[in-house]
Formats: structure tokens, sequence, C-alpha cells
């Protein structure tokens, strides 16, 4: 169907918007995502069940491509779709409510290849944190990202805004204890590099022409001590002695930078 006759079949399924919150939680068992580029980025992905589209008829014009034949699509205006997401959250006129994505295992990346590097994440629990750590491993090409179950967020709309669509493309891998996690990553043949403010080396100099698995900790009271014991090495990032210490997000970037170009 023709980018044109879509929007029109679209307009013409329009109806009163219902089932406002305020909250952001879906349904049961559903996951709520807004903003343009976290929504567009989920409907591409063919691992998504959809449920239903809120959108202003802007929101639908904004999307790239086509919408699969009758679609769920209910139109509504902005302050309507405002009662739908989390308070103040820029859903750019579009709330796409849908299953969440099925557990990956870490065995399904760890047998990649091995020039993507992993990322662990040890009691990153901040939302807005992880989702700019996705969004930097899609740009790096991360093989993906791994955190604890209890000690991460829940996919939400928020880790998907602030992953800019990074949540449908890096595999994340949610482990029960994050220690053996890294044992297993060493066996595949990862080499473990925490960073630590406090650490002698510097990244550039710990990193080896092996597969890398970067660790990083949460703000302020960085990796768990035994965490850190299972690194193969702990390395810092050259920063200015004026500043304590960057953003997690940010040093994962930094770090991601790094490996790519070593």
């Amino acid at each position: 169907m023709a980018k044109g006759d879509r929007k029109r079949a679209l307009r013409g399924r329009a109806g009163r918007m219902q089932g406002g919150r305020g909250s952001g939680r879906a349904s049961t068992g559903q996951v709520r995502l807004w903003g343009r580029h976290a929504v567009e980025a989920a409907l591409r992905n063919p691992a998504r069940v959809h449920r239903k589209l809120w959108a202003t008829r802007e929101g639908i014009d904004s999307l790239d491509g086509e919408l699969p034949p009758d679609f769920p699509v209910e139109f509504a205006d902005g302050p309507d779709l405002a009662r739908l997401v989390a308070r103040d959250a820029p859903h750019q006129g579009l709330v796409l409510e849908c299953a969440p994505l099925e557990d990956m295992h870490l065995d399904e990346v760890l047998s990649g290849d091995p020039a993507h590097p992993l990322v662990v994440l040890d009691q990153v629990t901040d939302p807005h944190n992880v989702g700019a750590i996705l969004r930097s491993a899609a740009a790096f090409d991360a093989c993906a990202i791994v955190t604890q179950d209890r000690h991460a967020p829940p996919e939400s709309g928020v880790v998907a805004k602030s992953a800019s669509g990074a949540l449908e493309i890096v595999p994340w891998v949610r482990v029960v204890n994050l220690a053996r996690a890294l044992e297993s990553a060493a066996e595949a043949g990862y080499w473990r590099i925490g960073l630590a403010g406090e650490a002698e080396t510097t990244l550039a100099d710990a990193l080896p022409a092996a597969p890398i698995a970067l660790v990083l900790g949460a703000e302020g009271e960085g990796m768990r001590a035994n965490i850190a014991a299972h690194c193969d090495a702990l390395a810092r990032l050259p920063i200015s002695s004026a500043m304590e210490s960057l953003n997690v997000s940010n040093a994962a970037a930094i770090a991601l930078y790094a490996v790519a170009t070593r």
C-alpha cells in the first residue's frame, strides 16, 4: 500500500481515545513505548508482538515506512497521549503498547562474532543510563549488554526512549548471577576489563587483541568487589583531575569507542 493510501486508511480507522492511565504503565504483561525513534524501531522489529498504537496525525506522518494492513491504530490529541505515558515524557505523538522482547540467553551472544565487544553492567539501575548505554552499544557494534536481573531496570518506555531505537537492535541479556556470567565470558575467550577510576592502567594500555568484555559499575559505588575480582584487568579513562568521574553512560561510550579504534 502506498504511503498516501496508508495514511488515508489509517484516518478511516480513527477512534475515540480510551484507556488513559497517566503513569506510563501498560496493560498486564505488556510494555508501553513512546517517541518516534523508539516506536518506529519497535514497529520494524519482527520480534515484537504489537497490541495497539495511539497516535496523533502528525505522529503518523512522521513515521518512515508503512504500517501492516489493519494495524490497530487509535487517533488522539497530544494531551490525551500524555495521559498514557510517564509524567512529562516526550511522546512525539506516538505511543505503542506491545509485548516485551523475549529473554536472551548468554550463550546465544557469546557464540557470536568475537570482534563485537560485550558490555556488562553491575547495578546500573537508572533507566536513562541503561538506555543511553544501549544506544552507544548499537553505535559501536557491541554484541549485547548483560545485567543482573535484580539490579537493573525493567524494559520500559523510559529505557526505549533513551535508547533511541537501540532497544530493538542490541540484545539485552539478564542473568541471575553476574559473576558466573563473567566466568562464562572468560571461558568463551573474552578478556574482562573493569572500568575503575582508581586503576593505575589506562584503558588504551589495557586493551589486548582478544575479544573484550567491558564491565562498568554504578555511579558512586562502582563495581562490587566480587565483580571486580572476576575481571582480568582494571583500567581507567584518562580524564582531567578537575572531574572526579564521568556519568556511566558517557564512560561506556568512550570505552566502546576505544575498543572500536584499538
